[in-house]
């Protein structure tokens, strides 16, 4: 079992985590979660021993320079802790790639260490390719398998039937056990699903947001987005069979969305931009 370094009591802690992998199209979740740890100043409390979870013929280790020595760093997955000024909470990041093996192992180790900080809140972060326009606001899904969760925050269990990856296994097991598990997903483009995508980021930390209720500093991701978009848009227009596909979904969307413009779904987005502006009334 993983143990935890020496910390403080922590104040109502939440544990965030994504993996790199099968769960993280356009590496959008894992760039979130890098996010976190750099603006929040997190830092390693504990790691899970990757020999037993790991096939370093498909996630190699790497040989590094460091202080002069080089060193082999191996696959692994990291748990961070970060204290949030003005919140009174607690944060753990959970920084890995996806197992290779033994994913019930693993997510039990997981789930003993949430327990043993004392973790209320577990959120999980994913994306996914799907055949959504880049023209649009990204799509984010966010389920839960807890009845308090999904009346807290008004969200609806999963209905997704098909492979899973462990993000998917982490979630249940939390339920199983009794810790609060909510998931968040970002569906990417699928043409454009080959390169980093920071729109999907954003769109991942503007629910963790409304999860959390703080507001969290967007670092480069507004600019990274914007230019994700110009360079998307310049291979539609570059391609008109592209283009033709795109204006296709961009009917189908806009047609399925019609409902959601009510004035419950503008007084939310209303107050997103208060909060991101600073106002407390």
């Amino acid at each position: 079992m993983i143990q935890l370094d020496d910390l403080p009591e922590l104040q109502r802690p939440v544990m965030i985590a994504a993996f790199e992998g099968w769960n993280d199209a356009g590496e959008a979740a894992s760039a979130v979660i890098a996010h976190l740890i750099e603006v929040w100043g997190a830092q390693p409390v504990a790691a899970i021993d990757p020999e037993e979870f790991y096939d370093f013929q498909v996630t190699r280790p790497r040989i590094v320079h460091e202080a002069g020595e080089r060193m082999v760093t191996w696959p692994t997955t990291r748990i961070l802790h970060a204290s949030l000024t003005g919140e009174d909470r607690d944060v753990l990041v959970v920084e890995g790639i996806e197992p290779s093996v033994r994913w019930r192992g693993f997510t039990e180790q997981l789930l003993d260490l949430a327990e043993q900080a004392g973790v209320e809140l577990l959120i999980t972060l994913g994306s996914y390719l799907a055949p959504v326009p880049h023209t649009r606001p990204i799509q984010t899904d966010v389920t839960s398998e807890s009845q308090e969760m999904t009346h807290r925050f008004d969200l609806s269990a999963s209905s997704y039937e098909g492979p899973t990856g462990i993000t998917g296994v982490i979630n249940l097991a939390a339920e199983q056990v009794g810790l609060p598990a909510v998931s968040a997903w970002a569906g990417i483009p699928h043409y454009a699903g080959s390169v980093p995508s920071p729109k999907a980021s954003l769109a991942l930390l503007d629910r963790l947001e409304e999860l959390l209720d703080i507001t969290i500093p967007r670092g480069e991701f507004v600019e990274d987005a914007a230019a994700w978009q110009r360079g998307v848009d310049e291979l539609a227009a570059g391609d008109p069979d592209v283009a033709e596909y795109v204006a296709s979904l961009e009917s189908a969307q806009d047609t399925a969305e019609l409902p959601e413009a009510s004035g419950e779904a503008i007084a939310r987005e209303f107050e997103k931009f208060l909060r991101r502006r600073g106002d407390t009334d």
